[in-house]
């Protein structure tokens, strides 16, 4: 295994379709005959435990959180202009979908740029709306665990970065 994917106990990861886990053990099980040793990452948001096999974890885009800098990066992001392409809803949809699935906190932070409205703005379609959430909640876990403070208080920073942008 590789230094950088060596994960203990305790460690807040980002896997890319589900956000931001806490590796809870390192268990071994037998699978078909075959001991697989096994990230045991708990998501507390979403109640849900994954194990993921060691010798996966690069395919799995399984990563540490991101660091300060990169995330000063992310959040530099949303201080930008959106850029809404002009293709059909159900196009954007599936890009926005496949940014947010990748884990990476700068095109993560790209999609709620993009979807975000101000009380000047026409409302969101109900997928818009769906998408948006789902893309600063990914956004937030990840700065909360970054800065040590609380999910909604990450919210809150983010939610005052688009609105000053």
């Amino acid at each position: 295994m590789s230094k950088e994917m060596a994960f203990i106990t305790g460690d807040f990861v980002v896997y890319p379709t589900h956000g931001v886990g806490q590796v809870v053990s390192v268990e071994t099980q037998a699978i078909g005959g075959t001991e697989i040793e096994l990230f045991v990452i708990r998501f507390e948001r979403d109640r849900m435990t994954l194990r993921v096999p060691v010798s996966k974890v690069r395919n799995s885009g399984l990563r540490r959180l991101a660091n300060k800098k990169l995330m000063e990066t992310a959040l530099s992001t949303l201080r930008g202009r959106a850029r809404v392409k002009r293709t059909m809803w159900s196009r954007r949809a599936q890009e926005y979908e496949a940014k947010i699935n990748s884990g990476d906190p700068v095109s993560i932070a790209e999609v709620v740029r993009d979807l975000h409205r101000n009380a000047s703005q026409p409302e969101q379609s109900y997928s818009e709306r769906q998408i948006y959430e789902q893309a600063l909640e990914r956004l937030a876990c990840e700065l909360a665990a970054v800065e040590q403070i609380d999910t909604a208080e990450a919210t809150q920073k983010l939610e005052q970065l688009l609105a000053a942008a």
